[in-house]
C-alpha cells in the first residue's frame, strides 16, 4: 500500500517539539504533518520510566489512528526512556531525538561541554551509554528544573526563567565550556535568553536539524516521500489550553483542543 501521502506524526510532552516540527517542515515542505502536544501531562522529565512509556504508547496509538506513516518522538525524555519499547511494540518507523553530545564532544577546544536537559533524560540508560563514549571531556550536566513548566505557561520572557537560566549556566561558564547542548526540545525557545548570559564564543546546539535529516533519509529509504505535489495539511492537537501553542506557532496554524 502506498503510504507516501500519509502524514508524519510528531508528539511531545507539550509545545517544545514544535522546534523539531519547524525543522522537518522546513526541510520537507511537501509532507503532511500531525503534531500532538501532550501538555496536560507535561513535563515528562519528572515522571518514572514506566509513566513515560505509557504516555508515549498513548500518543503513538492516537497518531496511528490518524494513519501516520512515520512517528517522530519529538521529546528527549520520551526518546531516551521509551523509544526501544515503541519500536518493539509498533510496526512503524520511529525517529528519536537525543542530545547532540557527539558534535559538541568532537569539536570542543576547551575539553568542556555543558548539557542542559530534563532529569528524565540525564538519568536515562541511553543518555549515560552515549556519554560514556567520551572520556577525557568534562561534561557539565544540569537539570533544567521548572523550565518546561514555565515555557508551557507562556512565560518565555519572565524574570523567573532568566533567574533559573543564570543559576543553571553559572557552573558551565565557570568550567569554561565552549559548547552548550540543549537536551530538551522546549529549550531552543530559550536561546535568546541563554545568549544574553553565556560568553559569545560558546556555541549552542540542539538536535532539530539532525532529526529532520534523519526523517528525510528514512522516508527515502522506505519509498515514502510525498512527491504527489498536492496541497499539504498541517494539524496541531493539544489536550490543554491551546493559547500558548498558537502563540509559539505565530498564530499561523489552527490548533485543536482534543482529549487524548
Amino acid at each position: 500500500m502506498d503510504k507516501s501521502t500519509s502524514p508524519i506524526g510528531l508528539f511531545d510532552s507539550g509545545i517544545g517539539g514544535t522546534s523539531i516540527w519547524k525543522e522537518i517542515h522546513s526541510l520537507l515542505p511537501g509532507e503532511n504533518t500531525i503534531y500532538l502536544a501532550d501538555s496536560k501531562n507535561a513535563p515528562y522529565g519528572q515522571k518514572t520510566k514506566e509513566e513515560i512509556i505509557a504516555l508515549s504508547c498513548k500518543n503513538t496509538e492516537y497518531l496511528l489512528e490518524k494513519n501516520c506513516k512515520l512517528i517522530v518522538v519529538a521529546c528527549n525524555t520520551a526518546t531516551t526512556n521509551a523509544i526501544k519499547e515503541l519500536r518493539e511494540k509498533y510496526d512503524v518507523p520511529f525517529i528519536g531525538i537525543e542530545p547532540a553530545i557527539k558534535p559538541a564532544a568532537i569539536h570542543t577546544k576547551t575539553n568542556a561541554i555543558g548539557i542542559l536537559a530534563t532529569k528524565g533524560t540525564l538519568s536515562s540508560e541511553l543518555f549515560n551509554k552515549t556519554i560514556s563514549g567520551f572520556t577525557g571531556i568534562n561534561v557539565v550536566e544540569q537539570v533544567g528544573y521548572n523550565l518546561v513548566s514555565l515555557i508551557e505557561e507562556g512565560k518565555l520572557e519572565s524574570d523567573a526563567i532568566k533567574e533559573l537560566l543564570q543559576k543553571y549556566l553559572a557552573p558551565m561558564i565557570e568550567a569554561n565550556v565552549d559548547y552548550l547542548v540543549l537536551g530538551c526540545s522546549h529549550y531552543p525557545y530559550l536561546v535568546p535568553q541563554i545568549k544574553e548570559i553565556l560568553p559569545p564564543h560558546v556555541k549552542i546546539i540542539d538536535s532539530g536539524e539532525a532529526v529532520a535529516k534523519q526523517t528525510k533519509k528514512v522516508l527515502e529509504a522506505d519509498s515514502m516521500l510525498n512527491v504527489s505535489g498536492l496541497k499539504t495539511e498541517t494539524l496541531f492537537y493539544t489536550n490543554a489550553n491551546p493559547a500558548v501553542l498558537k502563540e509559539i506557532l505565530g498564530n499561523k496554524y489552527t490548533v485543536e483542543q482534543k482529549d487524548f
